[in-house]
């Protein structure tokens, strides 16, 4: 599906400057959360006997940290190449509906095909959010240069901080080290908070939140995976409610300025 909304005000002239407002806006608070979880990685690696490269390298060709922390655990643990592969496989497997859900909105005409293979290796939780929120002040043109200079700044920053990380392991506690890991997803859950005007998405983080600990108790391996399954089906399924329809339209009036054009939510 190519979607051809055009706003009426935009927030840049050209797809050059579409380009460099990406980079200059990913280069904040962004790039800060990603490179903090890949310091925290890059000290990590050094507890599991990587070398600096070999970590170098994971975040270059890989660029996702939950199937990188479990590689390095599984591979010094011991365990077979065939089970590394496909737990990183099926953990990675997370960021196809990502690129799924971002990609159609890219579509331009005259644009290589190319192009879309190789921007997808830039479409992570954080650039994904980045992108989604800036999607209503974008033409169709500049939509596509603002998530290469938006996620471009992100992976380059990424293994730089992996070979910080791996030169300050030692100087930092390793319970900090541990936090940095998790401030990524930490703050992906929190760009969520900005769209409050959304019940669907307020509910699923309530409900997430409360079936999670409780799931983990009972099913500690199962646990992620249904609490995200039932926390995010029951909240679809509320959030069509007549009263939560008529919630949802009172945030929005009361909130004008954070109305996306359709499909992006």
């Amino acid at each position: 599906m190519t979607t051809t909304f055009q706003p009426q005000n935009t927030a840049f002239a050209t797809p050059q400057d579409a380009l460099k407002g990406g980079l200059r806006e990913a280069a904040g608070v962004p790039m800060f959360v990603m490179s903090a979880s890949f310091l925290g990685f890059g000290s990590m690696i050094r507890d599991v006997e990587w070398s600096v490269w070999t970590g170098v390298l994971s975040t270059i060709t890989t660029w996702a940290l939950p199937g990188q922390i479990a590689m390095a655990e599984m591979a010094y643990s011991g365990a077979p190449m065939i089970a590394i592969v496909l737990a990183v496989f099926f953990i990675n497997a997370r960021l196809l509906p990502l690129v799924a859900s971002l990609l159609p909105h890219m579509r331009n005409e005259g644009t290589p095909v190319w192009k879309y293979y190789a921007v997808s290796m830039l479409i992570a939780a954080t650039s994904w959010v980045g992108v989604m929120r800036r999607l209503p002040d974008l033409k169709q043109d500049q939509r596509l240069s603002y998530l290469t200079g938006y996620g471009l700044t992100l992976y380059i920053s990424s293994p730089i901080a992996t070979f910080v990380g791996y030169h300050l392991a030692g100087s930092v506690p390793q319970p900090v080290t541990y936090a940095l890991v998790f401030l990524n997803p930490l703050y992906f859950m929190l760009l969520f908070l900005f769209d409050m005007h959304n019940v669907s998405k307020i509910l699923s983080l309530a409900i997430g939140a409360a079936l999670g600990p409780s799931l983990y108790l009972v099913m500690p391996n199962w646990s992620l995976i249904l609490t995200g399954l039932l926390g995010g089906t029951v909240a679809w399924a509320l959030g069509r409610t007549e009263p939560a329809q008529r919630l949802q339209r009172k945030l929005k009036r009361e909130a004008p300025n954070l109305e996306e054009e359709g499909g992006v939510e």
